[in-house]
């Protein structure tokens, strides 16, 4: 019996350190990204400007691949059911990390539990954007066509349960409207059918709305966080134009599946720290409307209290809707 346990000891000791020389050499291949949503929208924005950095800082590439589908589930789904060998993580955002598991009644995961929180990276101001010939230049203006065309109207979202979606929903609600909702595989898609016409509105991140802002492609009625964007100093929010407190922010940060390796993830962290504070990434970042995260808030364990942070707080809008999906 002693020396049974002596050599199941001496295994543990030997697994262990195999552990610990894997994560120190990590990575030795190529690590890929998973952007749960389409190409062109603003989480495959936010990815490709901190990929370069972080292959440079890895010293092995980091591949985007766009895995979109049920609102950011499908490819967070995939990474959380992924080796734990630290060359899978996903970008997550609101949608895919907080609002669904109210959204949805079955979520495909537990967005608590089924991950290894890395670093929450940006939060960007969401904003109600129409199509450029909508008769409605203000919220109040747009409040009353909306009151008196709802039941003709339609509003596009980057998919059942996206931070797009959610936040028209909120607005919808507070607006006491009831619109058609009309779901796509990404805010890019629905952005190009906006542009066109085929829809009335839909409340995209500021990465993606503001050049569509600045070609005046389409119109831009309101910020729907509760303070100004930096980066659209002029645009009015929807606090300001009588819609009290109404505050609606998307964010960003990195996950890998459950039981990483603690270096690992610490690597990771790191290559992420170090890239948002370059000159380049914060320039671009700050152009596309992104608020980079203080080191203060920057640590595994902050996002992990953060997810849960926003479970909790979405749960009672959410709920409040009356809209869910199975």
């Amino acid at each position: 019996m002693a020396r049974l346990t002596r050599l199941m000891a001496g295994a543990i000791v030997v697994s262990l350190s195999i552990g610990v020389a894997q994560s120190q050499e990590w990575p030795t291949r190529p690590v890929t990204m998973v952007v749960p949503f389409s190409a062109g929208g603003p989480a495959d924005t936010v990815g490709r400007i901190l990929a370069p950095g972080l292959s440079e800082l890895l010293g092995q590439q980091v591949i985007i691949e766009n895995v979109g589908g049920s609102g950011g589930m499908t490819g967070s789904y995939r990474v959380a059911k992924a080796a734990s060998d630290g060359y899978q993580f996903v970008l997550g955002n609101l949608g895919t990390h907080a609002a669904n598991q109210t959204f949805y009644k079955t979520p495909l995961y537990n967005a608590s539990t089924d991950f290894a929180p890395v670093m929450l990276i940006a939060q960007t101001p969401l904003v109600l954007l129409a199509r450029k010939d909508l008769p409605a230049d203000s919220l109040r203006e747009f409040i009353a066509y909306a009151k008196t065309n709802q039941t003709s109207m339609q509003f596009g979202s980057g998919g059942a349960g996206s931070a797009s979606h959610l936040a028209c929903v909120l607005l919808n609600t507070a607006l006491g409207i009831n619109v058609t909702h009309v779901p796509y595989r990404g805010a890019a898609p629905a952005m190009q059918d906006l542009i066109a016409g085929r829809i009335d509105y839909q409340c995209p991140d500021t990465p993606i709305a503001i050049p569509q802002i600045q070609s005046k492609m389409v119109k831009a009625i309101a910020i729907l966080t509760r303070d100004r964007s930096p980066s659209l100093p002029d645009q009015a929010t929807a606090h300001e134009q009588g819609l009290t407190d109404f505050d609606a922010s998307n964010w960003f940060a990195a996950f890998f599946p459950k039981g990483t390796p603690a270096a690992v993830v610490e690597k990771l962290h790191a290559a992420t720290l170090a890239t948002i504070t370059t000159p380049a990434v914060k320039r671009r970042m700050q152009e596309i409307g992104a608020d980079l995260v203080t080191r203060e808030r920057s640590s595994p364990d902050y996002l992990q209290k953060f997810v849960e942070t926003e479970i909790e707080k979405w749960a009672g809008p959410i709920k409040a809707s009356g809209v869910s999906m199975d």
